[in-house]
């Protein structure tokens, strides 16, 4: 795939799926962002700390896709080549733990339980994505390469030290 298009698709999808979940979705939840701010000491800049950090990286790990994979993280126009680099280094699914840490920061802004409950059932259906299908889909097409990244770098909690694989 062109860069071009890589580009064209991540951003699509990116309005797509974190736009979504970690945008849409929340909004609705808090009155489309109507709720009192949290009043309670440091969760109102914490949240926000969480939410540009996490923003950040999930615009990195889409221009991975992108740059290095050559591709999207959409399932329908898949990258050529394994996305190992930058954030990857760390952890294997950046893009949900970003997400994941978009809708905390918006559950600390608003002392939302809503929030926080919805980032436990989003949480269980992207694991459960990842799980049957992502690792199986990733072990077929990129077989013993993937094989020795999933091994060495987690899925979940990043790693301080980056895999030099």
């Amino acid at each position: 795939m062109r860069t071009r298009q890589a580009i064209a698709g991540s951003a699509l999808f990116f309005i797509a799926a974190p736009g979504v979940v970690a945008g849409l979705l929340p909004w609705l939840l808090t009155d489309r962002y109507r709720l009192p701010w949290s009043t309670r000491p440091g969760l109102v800049p914490v949240g926000w700390v969480l939410i540009v950090v996490a923003a950040a990286l999930l615009l990195h790990a889409f221009a991975r896709f992108s740059l290095e994979g050559r591709g999207t993280p959409a399932p329908v126009a898949p990258t050529e080549r394994l996305v190992v680099g930058g954030i990857y280094r760390h952890v294997r699914n950046p893009m949900y733990v970003a997400v994941l840490a978009i809708i905390l920061g918006q559950a600390l802004l608003f002392s939302s339980w809503a929030l926080v409950a919805y980032a436990a059932i989003a949480a269980i259906a992207m694991v459960s994505f990842v799980k049957f299908y992502e690792e199986p889909t990733l072990a077929r097409r990129y077989g013993a390469d993937y094989e020795a990244y999933r091994r060495a770098v987690p899925g979940w909690l990043p790693r301080l030290t980056p895999w030099r694989g």
